[in-house]
């Protein structure tokens, strides 16, 4: 017959077990943003992981974006509503840039502000050595983003670029956009930007499911830039990172990049995809 005592250890070691358990859960839940992030210093972004990158998101993915999509020296600054960039302007229709100079930059100049939001959506063609990646950009709802990726692809910004972080299943994303990147497996990739960031938008019930191209960003809001990423699975990410568009050709091309498999494991499942994923050319058209 168990004593006062034995029945208090027990009440005791059970308490301990859910503090272990809630303790478990939060830091799945913290490594679950640690990918998407854009650069390599601030934890943000995805997927079972703890690594400082961009992603997905930016983006690890993929920030939480990837990502993110974690932030390190390209876009870890530190935004807020009052000294951030401000969301799109209906009234003008205008997008607010603040420059953003720390990390790798490659400077291409600055987004024109103004921005229309017709025609409601653009198709991208994102040229790979493997192929081409198709995305049709929702311009209705993410004007800003859609502005800054249309620029970037005028400015020939993402050639010869290399996506350098690949999930896994648990994480199903490719990030790219970082034009630095070496995707080799050993460098710090994810630091690159356009020394540019923007306000993160078309957020209200965003979900990263198969198909989605959303913004990798650090932790802080307001840090979105150039690098993306593309969900090949289902992501269960917060809705901090601008959904920009939908892919309809070329999920088979990421599914062959993920059977492939990582160069070397970061300790999370992700790293530098195998398969090299070189962007050859970027073009935006008007009506997808």
């Amino acid at each position: 017959m168990a004593t006062g005592k034995d029945r208090q250890r027990q009440l005791a070691r059970e308490h301990y077990e859910r503090q272990m358990q809630r303790r478990r859960e939060r830091e799945q839940k913290a490594k679950r943003t640690a990918i998407i992030g854009s650069t390599v210093g601030v934890v943000v972004v995805v997927g079972g992981i703890v690594a400082a990158v961009a992603l997905l998101g930016g983006n690890d993915p993929g920030t939480e974006a990837a990502a993110s999509p974690s932030a390190s020296a390209g876009q870890t600054a530190q935004a807020s509503e009052s000294t951030g960039p401000k969301p799109y302007d209906a009234a003008t229709g205008t997008c607010d840039y603040v420059k953003d100079t720390s990390g790798k930059v490659k400077d291409v100049g600055m987004p024109p502000t103004k921005v229309k939001t017709e025609p409601a959506t653009k198709k991208m063609t994102i040229s790979t050595n493997l192929g081409d990646i198709v995305v049709e950009l929702n311009n209705a709802k993410a004007p800003c983003t859609t502005n800054s990726l249309e620029f970037l692809a005028k400015k020939k910004y993402y050639n010869g670029s290399k996506c350098h972080r690949l999930g896994n299943d648990q994480f199903p994303m490719l990030q790219c956009g970082d034009p630095t990147a070496k995707a080799d497996g050993k460098s710090q990739d994810g630091s690159g930007g356009p020394g540019y960031r923007m306000a993160e938008e078309n957020l209200e019930g965003a979900q990263y499911k198969r198909g989605v191209m959303a913004m990798a960003k650090t932790s802080a809001p307001g840090t979105t830039g150039s690098q993306f990423f593309l969900v090949y699975g289902d992501i269960g990410l917060t809705p901090d990172y601008t959904p920009v568009g939908t892919i309809t050709k070329g999920l088979d091309i990421l599914d062959k990049v993920n059977k492939a498999g990582v160069i070397n494991d970061s300790g999370d499942g992700t790293g530098a995809p195998k398969q090299t994923v070189e962007i050859k050319d970027v073009t935006i058209a008007g009506k997808s």
